[in-house]
């Protein structure tokens, strides 16, 4: 097997190499770093590159297996977004303010890899602080599929490094889409959970009342098993919820005939370019020859997502940042900057009004959902961004963060559970994504459906064609 083949294994596949014994966790990771090493220097996919310490990593987790050891992740090597805390590993939230930061703790999340013998190989990329915007220090990463596009944000360093082959699978954070948006756009599987399902505790906040975190893989097998491993109570956050779960895993190949699926038209329609547009129905008709029951259904309040998001955003992010913007104002880049303190000027009575819209917005979701098991539309309208297009230009209109949040926000103003598919590609081979919403802490439904389109389709058998 060469190198790219290797490289493109599934999360799953790999690790049954490695439990047959058909390969090393040190063969896995010393080609992930010769991948990294090789392509990232275009990709911008990775902030910390760890090769010395995953190696040795890797080394440990074969000893392990050799006596005996069978723990979820023992071996395979992965990513994380570098908001997560890592102990003695710097933590920059792709922020000049954070350059040097390095925890002394890890993060619940990160913790939780290590027990299940994952091997960290760096931390990835991402919009300063996650807040839609690249630090120049850090640049924006490229899109594996054009590097003449960007790979999204905020978690578009996690996203192009599965995509492009440089781990087998990473964490992101979602508090507007930043999960799945760049799932979207590189073609991958990328999983925002239920709101209070899986811990915060070490994670950098964005806005506390949105933020979510979770996987991004090549498969939605391999977004179940690192969902499993991460997923659970935590009291450390305040957020964390205590709800009985059996492992997703368990019952994704059970079968979806008869599931009801409510096709949100207006999300088909609202800033969907036609070539969108066009894969995301041959996507929706591939799900009807499985068997489940499609019904248009239409949700209210859709206009006001954005609306209600951005002041938000806006104010917990202003609040979290206040001291440091005041002492380091020059830190930020202009556009966070400006951001946070647009944050500040808004008012108690704005950031109440939004709070109550979007409960709204919630009981619309939730009631759509006493009828429908899984509610469907495309991820994003647009294909991946050219590079450049977040930041503000004198007398635009049209400002592209809007028009993701418009899609993507709804799951995170309402906690539900939501998952991004690779449903094709448009005529210019760009990733197209499809978007499944859950019922509360119902993640096994979503992952259950998204597992079965997969089958029937292999898009994510699709990678990009990659040169040094």
């Amino acid at each position: 097997m060469n190198s790219s083949d290797l490289a493109f294994l599934t999360l799953v596949e790999a690790r049954s190499l490695l439990e047959r014994g058909e390969i090393s966790s040190v063969e896995l990771t010393r080609n992930e770093i010769d991948r990294i090493t090789a392509f990232d220097g275009r990709l911008k996919a990775f902030i910390t590159v760890l090769a010395e310490s995953a190696l040795e990593a890797a080394a440990a987790a074969d000893a392990r297996r050799r006596q005996g050891e069978r723990q979820a992740l023992l071996g395979v090597p992965v990513a994380v977004k570098d908001l997560f805390n890592t102990a003695g590993i710097r933590t920059t939230g792709g922020a000049r303010v954070l350059a040097d930061n390095v925890p002394t703790t890890d993060a619940t999340v990160v913790r939780k890899l290590h027990d299940a013998g994952a091997v960290l190989l760096g931390k990835t990329n991402m919009m300063e602080f996650a807040y839609g915007y690249p630090h120049p220090d850090f640049g924006e990463t490229r899109n594996p599929w054009a590097l003449e596009r960007t790979a999204g944000g905020s978690s578009g360093g996690s996203a192009a490094a599965v995509a492009a082959g440089l781990a087998y699978g990473a964490l992101g954070s979602d508090t507007g889409g930043s999960i799945r948006s760049p799932a979207s756009y590189c073609g991958i599987v990328g999983l925002k959970p239920s709101y209070g399902r899986v811990s915060r505790h070490g994670v950098l906040p964005l806005a506390w009342s949105l933020d979510h975190v979770g996987p991004l893989t090549r498969s939605v097998a391999d977004a179940s098993i690192l969902f499993d491993v991460i997923a659970g109570f935590d009291v450390n956050d305040p957020a964390s919820a205590q709800v009985e779960r059996a492992p997703t895993s368990s019952s994704l190949d059970h079968a979806v005939a008869g599931l009801r699926v409510g096709i949100v038209d207006e999300m088909f329609e609202r800033f969907v370019r036609p070539e969108v547009h066009d894969v995301a129905r041959e996507a929706v008709a591939k799900l009807g020859q499985l068997g489940v029951h499609l019904e248009s259904v239409t949700l209210p309040h859709l206009d006001l997502i954005a609306p209600v998001i951005n002041p938000i955003v806006q104010a917990e992010a202003a609040s979290y940042h206040r001291h440091t913007l005041e002492d380091r104002p020059n830190d930020f880049s202009d556009e966070v900057r400006d951001n946070l303190r647009l944050g500040a000027t808004i008012l108690a009575i704005d950031y109440l009004d939004a709070q109550r819209a979007r409960r709204w917005i919630l009981d619309g979701v939730a009631d759509a959902l006493t009828r429908f098991d899984v509610l469907l539309y495309p991820t994003q309208p647009i294909v991946a961004p050219i590079l450049d297009s977040y930041s503000i230009q004198p007398g635009a209109t049209d400002d592209v963060l809007d028009v993701e949040i418009g899609h993507t926000g709804l799951a995170n103003l309402t906690g539900h559970p939501a998952v991004s598919l690779p449903a094709g590609f448009t005529v210019d081979g760009l990733p197209v994504g499809l978007q499944l919403i859950g019922r509360m802490f119902d993640e096994a439904s979503i992952l259950r459906l998204g597992r079965a389109f997969e089958s029937a389709t292999n898009w994510h058998r699709h990678h990009p064609a990659l040169e040094p």
